[in-house]
């Protein structure tokens, strides 16, 4: 599943992120991190379900 949840991250990072946490502080990071450039939010993503 983890691979699943990275492979949506690298597409659309801020699903990536709500479908490991929900709506949380991370979630509206990643929300501000594609709006400012898709690399950081992608890398984000990546991160949060790494770690998780």
């Amino acid at each position: 599943m983890d691979i699943l949840k990275i492979i949506i991250a690298i597409l659309l990072p801020p699903l990536g992120v709500f479908l490991e946490v929900g709506i949380t502080g991370a979630f509206w990071l990643n929300i501000l991190l594609t709006i400012l450039g898709f690399i950081p939010g992608i890398i984000h993503a990546i991160w949060v379900i790494a770690k998780n």
